[in-house]
């Protein structure tokens, strides 16, 4: 399986109306959701213009949960917000989906937006277009940058893995898992031009995780053995090990999709929201608030 190199994550803050790329300190970071009106002082100087105390404010954050380790704590996010499970190219689901959502409620999509379903340039359209929509990055979006930066590289594996929709959705052909490395790149250029430079730069500022409260989400989870501020890439967009098999003990909620499941369900301090959307027709969110979760599905 083609992996990408580990980097730890510097963090960073969207505003209370999130723009298509938020600020950020290199190439990797996390963002956090609109706070509430009565934002803590913490929290308040958890800017992109003062690095210093947003680490200080991560710092204060995890110490004091740690502070008083619980299992299976209430969901006390910041807000109330959707989370959406990976679209994988299916538009019409997404737009049904959010067809059941109430207006002016925060909504994160957790990545995986491409591949395997049908409509992956309109899927990549419509969230670049709904900036108060914080999209996350996933392991597909990772793959569709590294087929651009070194299409003989990574076609082959991209194209076995979903990429051959994605290229179709954009109008790109004539290339298959089994092409010569001139085919690949051909098939680069011809997607790169039909994306425009500025969805591929909204794909790239694409943040790896975000949080809210005692919520945190990313497209494979995190790692239970890492601090928050301490997650590395591979981890939060391909799944650490660990993920799935030990249990949150910090009161800490994690939402992820990535791995399929034929329900959505909270298990071990995470929920999991992957319900196979372009397989099974049904696309599914998390309702989550200071009063629990609720799903919805298509």
């Amino acid at each position: 399986m083609l992996r990408q190199p580990n980097r730890r994550h510097a963090l960073a803050r969207i505003p209370a109306q999130p723009q298509c790329c938020p600020p950020f300190f290199g190439s990797a970071f996390f963002t956090r959701l609109p706070t509430l009106p009565n934002t803590s002082p913490a929290l308040r100087r958890f800017s992109a213009s003062d690095p210093q105390g947003a680490l200080l404010m991560i710092k204060e954050l995890f110490t004091n949960l740690w502070a008083k380790p619980q299992e299976f704590a209430d969901f006390a996010p910041e807000l109330r917000f959707y989370v959406i499970g990976d679209i994988h190219g299916c538009d019409r689901l997404l737009a049904a989906l959010m067809e059941k959502f109430d207006l002016g409620v925060p909504i994160v999509c957790i990545g995986d937006y491409v591949d395997r379903g049908e409509e992956s340039a309109a899927v990549l359209r419509r969230l670049m277009g709904r900036p108060d929509i914080t999209s996350l990055m996933g392991n597909h979006e990772a793959m569709l940058l590294d087929f651009l930066d070194d299409p003989a590289s990574n076609g082959a594996f991209w194209l076995q893995n979903g990429g051959l929709q994605t290229l179709a959705s954009f109008g790109v052909g004539g290339v298959t898992a089994h092409s010569a490395p001139e085919d690949y790149h051909r098939a680069a250029a011809q997607l790169r031009d039909a994306m425009g430079e500025e969805l591929i730069d909204w794909v790239r500022a694409l943040p790896r995780g975000a949080i809210s409260g005692n919520v945190f989400m990313a497209h494979a989870g995190a790692n239970p053995a890492r601090s928050f501020d301490n997650q590395i890439r591979d981890d939060l967009l391909w799944g650490a090990a660990e993920a799935r098999s030990t249990e949150r003990t910090d009161g800490l909620w994690v939402v992820h999709g990535h791995w399929i499941v034929p329900e959505p369900r909270m298990i071990g301090g995470r929920v999991e929201i992957d319900t196979g959307a372009y397989a099974t027709g049904r696309l599914t969110a998390a309702e989550i608030s200071g009063e629990g979760i609720r799903f919805h599905s298509t």
